[in-house]
């Protein structure tokens, strides 16, 4: 054998003892995905329960409205959202935030909250939709 052919076969040997490797540990990992806004979001098993501020932090809630929902730079304040929204409203806002853009209230907010959009929540369970806008009409 030339040098050339032991090197590939070294790596060659070393690849599949990785690979190997790694299907072993990411069998252990939880499943997760990243959104189109660059967060991370869990992707939770359907017959577990999962509290609704578990909720709120794993699909990025709180990166763009506070760790108290009560706004930053980036986004609005959650608390009080009953005054504007009924339950059935903000979920449906939720899952399509695209299609209530056309409002006089967000187009106040596409001037004051300019650079980001908020994503739209729709490969969430209808439930845990539920979850969220009931915690929020809460505050």
């Amino acid at each position: 054998m030339t040098k050339t052919q032991i090197w590939v076969a070294a790596f060659l040997g070393l690849f599949i003892i990785l690979f190997g490797i790694s299907r072993i540990s990411n069998n252990n990992e939880p499943a997760s995905s990243a959104s189109m806004n660059g967060q991370m979001e869990s992707i939770q098993p359907a017959d577990k329960e999962v509290s609704v501020t578990t909720l709120i932090k794993n699909n990025g809630c709180t990166s763009c409205h506070g760790s108290d929902l009560k706004g930053t730079n980036l986004a609005p304040s959650l608390v009080n959202v009953k005054e504007n929204w009924k339950r059935d409203e903000l979920i449906a806002y939720l899952r399509n935030p695209s299609s209530f853009m056309d409002s006089e209230r967000f187009a106040r907010f596409r001037q004051q909250y300019s650079s980001v959009v908020m994503p739209p929540f729709n490969n969430l369970d209808i439930k845990d939709l539920g979850k969220i806008a009931d915690y929020l009409m809460k505050l």
